[in-house]
């Protein structure tokens, strides 16, 4: 009912047009689009921890400006001067916070990524061009939410015996927090070579061995890629136009907002929401079904 129950190679296409023009659009309209767009996939995916991870980035995103705009010195409007001497710009705070904006949206995105892409998409997306490429990707993808698990099973084991991260003094905290790290990467060593010894076994690189899949291309998956191309090619006429840069030296110059960009904001907008759009669209749906029955 979800995202991922369509396609890999659609949500392959969004992945990547999303992180890339992220990274590409800074443009402060693009920006906050594409941030609050994160967020809110982000919360739909993850819930409330993903709220408070969202909010947690925006003192990051506060402390880097403040950071960047005290070490760059650029731009002719001067706010005041740092500790050292050096002027800080209204220029140079504004191109830290654009960067910091920029980082903590792929960030949230990531997660999102993360939770649509599942070790079977990954496998059947890559496994016949590089099996190996494939192999490395899911064991990566598999091993943030284990690492995490097993991370909390052992601090749990050692707070019940009094060794906890957050027990004892200062320096008994840090020794209990490199032993937890320790044991992590000792069981982590054990797990890798565990599953290789289990994938020789299985006959992985052996030629001609193929990979069972279930995934099959249908009207409701075209229909969904033809959307995802028109934005694309929105956003794709917007870049070459210029409309998603901003100059930050030696003043701010970016293109006006226009009727025009309007269009361009609309179909990145649909671009970074149509997976939610379609989880939102078909759990509407499904109830509605439901109540009928």
């Amino acid at each position: 009912m979800g995202f991922e129950s369509y396609h890999p190679a659609i949500a392959l296409i969004w992945s990547v047009g999303t992180i890339a023009a992220t990274v590409l659009f800074k443009q402060p309209v693009f920006l906050v689009i594409a941030y609050l767009s994160a967020f809110l996939y982000s919360v739909k995916r993850n819930g409330w921890r993903a709220v408070a991870f969202g909010v947690g980035l925006i003192p990051f995103i506060l402390a880097f400006t403040l950071y960047y705009s005290s070490y760059h010195h650029f731009g002719v409007t001067v706010l005041r001067q740092n500790m050292i001497g050096n002027d800080m710009t209204v220029e140079s705070a504004l191109c830290g916070l654009t960067i910091g904006i920029l980082v903590a949206s792929v960030v949230m995105w990531l997660s999102c990524v993360i939770s649509v892409f599942t070790a079977d998409k990954v496998v059947y997306l890559f496994g016949r061009v590089s099996p190996r490429l494939s192999l490395f990707l899911s064991i990566l993808l598999r091993l943030v939410p284990r690492l995490k698990a097993r991370a909390r099973k052992i601090a749990t084991a050692r707070k019940a015996v009094g060794k906890g991260i957050g027990q004892g003094n200062i320096l008994q905290r840090i020794a209990n927090g490199v032993k937890i790290v320790s044991m992590l990467v000792t069981w982590l060593l054990e797990s890798m070579a565990t599953t290789s010894d289990s994938m020789r076994s299985r006959g992985y690189g052996l030629k001609g061995r193929t990979a069972f899949s279930i995934y099959r291309f249908d009207d409701r998956d075209r229909s969904v890629v033809i959307g995802l191309f028109a934005c694309l090619t929105s956003m794709l006429m917007a870049y070459i136009l210029g409309w998603t840069q901003i100059r930050f030296d030696p003043r701010v110059v970016m293109a006006p907002i226009t009727p025009v960009a309007h269009v361009f904001y609309f179909g990145f907008a649909l671009f970074c929401l149509l997976p939610m759009v379609l989880e939102v669209w078909s759990e509407q749906r499904f109830r509605a079904l439901r109540s009928r029955v």
